[in-house]
């Protein structure tokens, strides 16, 4: 089976079970994403969303968080784990935001990778979310799950992103990513995968393989 088909049928089976596809981090704006998914790194996504109301509270805006002290913003996230790191992400972030985008965020993937702690998955949402372009986030799920399907055999994310970007119709491309998501949560668990339970299992290699062993 190529890609292409593959991707036509993970599609499909993923809409009919997860008709509802968003990203589950809580934000209003586009800084707020690349903010919690900055957060959201090594951390889960509601862990983030407990955390992120008080932040905002205190820093509303890109002006705010690049006047910040590290420390002060570590003193909000520190329950997100890596604080130090991410709290120094965070303020350099704000402050080149404002250098050198005009203290907005910008639209493309080569232009927020060149933003302090920001690599292509947390572009690739920040792009497919607020600006409605095309997208894969290639997180811990995505690689998962693609690598059960038959996608690939590989642990390189950039290249797993290309793969998947040659297959995925466009227009489903940032959907697709976030219901692999729900779905790795709720059936394609890392330890457990459900694969009785699973809508793919008619078409998983891995599915397939465990069926016959």
């Amino acid at each position: 089976m190529t890609n292409e088909k593959l991707a036509q049928l993970a599609v499909s089976a993923l809409k009919k079970e997860y008709p509802k596809a968003e990203c589950s981090l809580n934000y209003i704006d586009p800084l707020q994403l690349l903010i919690s998914t900055r957060l959201a790194a090594q951390c889960t996504d509601a862990r983030v969303n407990m955390v992120t109301p008080q932040l905002f509270k205190k820093f509303k805006t890109v002006y705010d968080f690049a006047k910040a002290q590290p420390e002060e913003v570590e003193k909000l996230i520190k329950s997100c784990g890596f604080y130090h790191a991410k709290a120094k992400d965070i303020v350099n972030m704000c402050k080149m935001l404002i250098e050198k985008f005009g203290a907005t965020v910008p639209s493309s993937i080569e232009e927020l990778t060149k933003l302090p702690g920001v690599g292509r998955k947390t572009a690739n949402l920040i792009v497919g979310d607020i600006f409605k372009k095309p997208a894969v986030v290639v997180d811990t799920h995505c690689m998962r799950i693609t690598r059960r399907l038959g996608f690939h055999d590989l642990k390189n994310p950039e290249k797993i992103e290309k793969i998947l970007r040659q297959a995925l119709p466009k227009e489903e491309s940032n959907d697709f990513c976030h219901r692999l998501v729900l779905h790795g949560r709720a059936v394609c668990k890392a330890q457990k995968p459900q694969c009785e339970k699973c809508c793919m299992n008619s078409f998983c290699k891995f599915a397939k393989i465990n069926q016959t062993t």
